[in-house]
Formats: C-alpha cells, structure tokens, sequence
C-alpha cells in the first residue's frame, strides 16, 4: 500500500464483496468538488447511488479525507473518502440521500451533458 494514499496495485490483496445499501447509477457527469482548505473544482462522477458515489479526483485524496461534493445546484453533501485507486475514489455521504431528491439529482446529471454548467462539457 503506498504510503498514505491508501491505494494499493492489487497484488496479493483478497477481494471482500460487500453487499450495497442502494442501487448505484452509472453517469458521467460534472459536480463541484472541494477539499479542505482548497476552492471548489470540477470533477467528472461515475456513478452515484443514495449512500456515496465515485469519481475522480485530480489530485491523489487521502483515506477518511473530508470532502464537499456540490451535485446538481443543490447545496454541499459532506464526504468522506472510504476508498481509492489511483485518482478515482468511492465517497460516502454524511447523509444517506432522500429518493425524491436523488431521482432529482440524477435527472439534473442526466442533462448535465447537454448543459454543462459551471464546470463546462465533460469529457468523453
């Protein structure tokens, strides 16, 4: 495991499936992202589910880091990263997400494509 990273190459690390809390849905859409003691930048989520969701982060996050993830034009939903490989990251939310407002939140990522908002057009 490299040192405080918290990411590893796979070698000689058993796989352990745990079962999922929520549905997850694939996307490939722009959020918000801040870190402590940084300004918000654009990160491109892979899928999202009520609980957490993962996505890529441009530079290396920290295992337990504390983060902000801005989805949708609705407010900040605290994080903390739970798990990572090289850039990419599973995050989970302080605050599971309520169904309405996540089938809300993955309609706006829907069209996220179509209007890239602040963060501009995602990448292919």
């Amino acid at each position: 495991m490299y040192e405080g990273h918290g990411w590893d190459t796979g070698v000689g690390v058993e796989k352990v499936q745990t079962p999922r809390r929520s549905a997850r849905r694939f996307t490939n859409a722009q959020v918000q992202l801040r870190r402590p003691g940084q300004y918000a930048y654009c990160a491109r989520v892979l899928d999202m589910s009520q609980h957490g969701c993962r996505l890529e982060f441009v530079e290396l996050p920290m295992l337990d880091e504390r983060v902000w993830v801005r989805v949708g034009g609705l407010e900040p939903i605290a994080a903390t990263v739970c798990w990572c490989l090289g850039h990419v990251a599973g995050l989970e939310f302080d605050k599971i997400i309520h169904p309405a407002v996540f089938d809300m939140v993955m309609a706006r990522l829907g069209g996220a494509q179509e209007d890239p908002g602040p963060c501009g057009k995602g990448r292919p």
